[in-house]
């Protein structure tokens, strides 16, 4: 992929970022998304000079031009991280013909539901079905794109992968009655199986426990100077951080395949 098409590709990532920002914020509060942005402190309406992506944040020094109230770092951060998002799906998954097309298109509504499900998650510890049930279903979608019609029928384990990487969250959540596991993260788990398959959501998952695990105790102890076991920790964003190492930079723990040939070997 060329610096141009890059360049365009972070820019349109970094707007759609400015308006997942204004969804996760607005989301169940009884405010909808349309109508101008405006300041959460004094209510000013923002001009078209404090709108730009990233750069009216700096340019404005992190403060409303009104009220002098420091604004969230949440706003350059998630306009940033969808344009890089933006920027390695247009790589990974480039738009070279129909079929290819479908599938960049589904994987940037895919990534603009994940990121704001990160959002929220992180700031209410909630995954709000509306955002996850609709990431399940374009997940499922994917599955069918391809062949020499552009679609197809996927095979048993393609679809099988699903439940199978959703069904210990699911457990985990039974068995807690909800302490340990929120059932949300089982329902992002469903649609991290379809998308990775078998092998990659199995090491999407293990990759959100390793950097999960490490962050939050890092986190704790900068924050508190000691473990809080009964701290509340959002797992969502976690998992999909893993989705993302495994689909985007192919990131593999473990290989499924090698494991069921080591295992044969020795039966043998």
């Amino acid at each position: 992929m060329d610096i141009y098409t890059s360049v365009v590709a972070f820019l349109f990532g970094a707007i759609v970022g400015s308006f997942l920002n204004v969804v996760s914020l607005r989301f169940n509060t009884g405010v909808g998304i349309g109508g101008r942005s405006k300041c959460m402190s004094c209510g000013k309406k923002l001009s078209w000079l404090e709108l730009f992506p990233i750069l009216s944040f700096f340019a404005l020094r992190g403060k409303c031009r009104g009220c002098q109230s420091k604004i969230s770092w949440q706003y350059p951060l998630v306009e940033f991280i969808a344009g890089a998002i933006f920027v390695l799906i247009f790589f990974v998954f480039p738009p070279s013909s129909y079929t290819a097309s479908l599938a960049t298109i589904i994987q940037i509504i895919i990534g603009c539901l994940l990121l704001v499900i990160t959002v929220y998650d992180i700031k209410h510890k909630i995954i709000p079905d509306q955002f996850v049930y609709a990431f399940s279903f374009f997940a499922l979608a994917s599955l069918f794109l391809g062949g020499a019609t552009w679609w197809h029928i996927p095979s048993y384990s393609q679809i099988m992968a699903g439940p199978i990487i959703a069904l210990p969250f699911v457990l985990l959540w039974l068995l807690s009655r909800g302490t340990w596991m929120g059932l949300g993260d089982g329902k992002l788990a469903l649609g991290i199986g379809w998308m990775l398959g078998l092998n990659g959501g199995l090491n999407a998952v293990i990759l959100a426990f390793w950097v999960g695990a490490a962050v939050s105790v890092i986190w704790l102890l900068y924050t508190y100077k000691k473990f809080k076991p009964r701290m509340e920790i959002p797992f969502g964003p976690y998992l999909i951080l893993g989705l993302y190492l495994v689909l985007l930079f192919k990131i593999t723990i473990i290989d499924l395949h090698i494991v069921r040939d080591i295992i044969a070997v020795y039966i043998v």
